[in-house]
């Protein structure tokens, strides 16, 4: 049972890798940072350039990205609740 446990433990750490004190999985960081630089640099790209328009088409694809990568890949993180006294 013992070695089940190990075998199980090897396998999620090498799923995972950490950034800023947190486990993230390195599939899903790649592929979310390849929607959000395309999202943003597409629509930078195809502003018109007058001005500070680009910064805002930017931003919106950023926005855009961001929302695209939370609908592909929900958290994976189990909160229990612990209630003091029980």
């Amino acid at each position: 049972m013992e070695r089940n446990l190990n075998d199980q433990q090897q396998v999620s750490q090498t799923e995972y890798v950490e950034v800023w004190e947190d486990l993230v999985s390195i599939k899903d960081l790649v592929i979310s940072l390849i929607i959000c630089v395309v999202t943003t640099l597409g629509l930078y790209f195809i502003a018109p350039n007058n001005g500070s328009i680009p910064l805002f088409f930017g931003l919106f694809g950023a926005l855009l990205g961001f929302g695209i990568c939370s609908f592909l890949f929900k958290p994976k993180r189990n909160f229990i609740k612990d209630e003091e006294g029980k």
